[in-house]
């Protein structure tokens, strides 16, 4: 199966180890199937902390929550590869 054209959003905020692990995970996936990917860091803005604050690391993947808490090479793969998001 082919991978289809993604665009990534990462949720992070400082001092977050879960966050420099889901990064350190999607970067690898990233290697092996290339994807648009834009890391938020969500300190000291409001509105972001409000929406992401209890959830993060945060993955959305074309606009829908795919991760929250830890993100895994091999789930990101399947949702990379046609696997359902959401």
């Amino acid at each position: 199966m082919t991978a289809r054209p993604v665009r990534a959003v990462l949720y992070v905020a400082e001092g977050c180890h879960l966050c420099d692990a889901a990064l350190e995970v999607v970067e690898a996936v990233r290697r092996e199937t290339p994807f648009a990917l834009e890391v938020v860091d969500i300190t000291g803005d409001d509105d972001l902390e409000h929406d992401y604050r209890a959830e993060i690391p945060v993955l959305e993947l074309d606009g829908v929550h795919a991760f929250r808490y830890v993100v895994t090479a091999d789930g990101l793969r399947d949702r990379l590869h046609g696997g359902a998001v959401g």
